[in-house]
């Protein structure tokens, strides 16, 4: 199922840029599909989006928009501790994301000029959900309440339907306690489109966030410009460092956890034990046939797993830097000392305690994470994703006066002499 590699300087590399080019490019096929749906859904509206609706759903509902009365039946016909489960989550992330509002400010110099800068949410946001056999209520929670917290005035959220042609109750569960404004049964490319374009019954938004598949995930893509987008995500992947302190069935239950979401994702242990990276494989055979969708699960690890054997934990870690995973787990001992050591992760789960599932649904951090390497650049998606942010200047005739000189030095030496005018007129 999964070979074990002992770095040599070599083996290790050899191994990482075969890793690293496993989310290869959209294929043309996907591209020119996706494309000519953008320009339908922009040319002809609901008429396009609900033909496409037909075409991959089998059924287009009456109307695009789910009544208010609907989302908030969810919560009472889905099973009541499921929803318990929901609002305990939806308060703990609440609670970390709430950390992250910033304020607007201005500052007033000495020479009575004023700076400052303002701070408020987008205008409207859409949030895709897949609804169909991927359906997943954290990513609502997810998506939905950083984007309120940040004062985003609406926010619009678009799903598939079921094969019953309805949407999916936990989905829209999980929107009423998120507190979503309007929700759409739709999905697809076509939804993307209907969301970046609007139509006459979807209405256009400033950013689109949010889950999907290849064509999904295409379309956002091909539209960011037309509209913001979180980010260009690719296959999941999780990278654990541990030493022999670790608990193999641990690391291998961790291990197949990221394995079942794609036969693309990525896991990869890292470690200074021999003897637990062997037993470690022994927990993978012993742990898969119970599990649900193992045919997944084994070729992901086929594929895409890896167990690297160092002989030294700084080089482990110097190895998951390189990588940037977009989920990293330290299982060793006294793992807050080495936090310090990691530059490039998406989220940080720190002991054998604290495995990569709990940031997926409860503990509070957002599991929309940079994947594929993108974590040496990009971050977590935050409250700040939802914000835009405006500066101001006020200069008094005095304080103008103070800057002539050299702002007239300066735009004479780009040779923008309108420029340089533009403050001598105000002598």
């Amino acid at each position: 199922m999964i070979n074990i590699t002992y770095a040599d300087g070599v083996s290790e590399k050899k191994l990482l840029d075969e890793l690293k080019a496993r989310s290869g490019s959209v294929s043309k096929t996907v591209s020119e599909t996706v494309n000519e749906i953008l320009e339908n859904v922009k040319e002809n509206g609901d008429k396009a989006v609900r033909e496409y609706t037909v075409k991959f759903d089998g059924k287009a509902p009456e109307k695009f928009e789910i009544d208010k009365s609907e989302i908030e039946n969810a919560l009472n016909i889905c099973d009541s501790d499921f929803i318990l489960s929901l609002r305990r989550a939806a308060e703990n992330i609440r609670d970390f994301h709430q950390r992250q509002v910033q304020q607007s400010r201005f500052n007033t110099l000495e020479n009575g000029s004023i700076l400052g800068q303002r701070i408020r949410g987008l205008a409207r946001v859409g949030v895709y959900v897949p609804g169909g056999t991927a359906a997943y209520p954290s990513s609502v929670l997810m998506n939905i309440i950083p984007a309120k917290i940040a004062g985003v005035k609406e926010i619009v959220m678009v799903t598939p339907p079921m094969k019953n042609g309805k949407a999916n109750p936990d989905i829209l569960a999980a929107a009423a306690i998120a507190g979503v404004d309007r929700v759409f049964l739709v999905g697809g490319a076509q939804a993307v489109a209907a969301l970046a374009y609007g139509t006459e019954s979807i209405p256009r938004v400033d950013k689109i966030v949010g889950p999907g598949n290849i064509y999904v995930a295409t379309a956002k893509k091909l539209l960011f410009g037309t509209v913001d987008i979180d980010m260009v995500a690719g296959p999941s992947e999780i990278l654990i460092i541990a030493d022999g302190s670790a608990k193999p069935a641990f690391l291998a239950a961790d291990f197949m956890s990221q394995a079942e979401h794609d036969v693309l994702a990525s896991s990869i242990l890292l470690t200074t034990s021999e003897t637990l990276a062997k037993a470690t494989v022994e927990e993978l055979y012993k742990q898969l046939p119970a599990l649900s969708r193992k045919e997944i699960i084994e070729k992901s690890l086929r594929d895409y797993g890896a167990i690297v054997v160092f002989k030294k934990l700084s080089d482990a870690i110097d190895y998951a830097n390189q990588f940037a995973p977009e989920h990293l787990e330290l299982c060793v001992e006294n793992p807050m000392e080495y936090l310090g050591a990691v530059d490039n992760a998406g989220s940080v789960f720190l002991g054998n305690y604290s495995p990569e599932a709990l940031g997926d649904y409860f503990a509070g951090p957002n599991h929309v994470l940079p994947t594929g390497g993108t974590a040496r650049f990009f971050s977590p998606l935050s409250v700040d994703s939802f914000i835009k942010k405006m500066s101001f200047i006020y200069y008094t005739q005095d304080s103008l006066n103070d800057a002539c000189d050299d702002i007239i030095r300066l735009a004479n030496a780009e040779q923008l002499t309108a420029h340089a005018n533009s403050i001598k007129v105000r002598r």
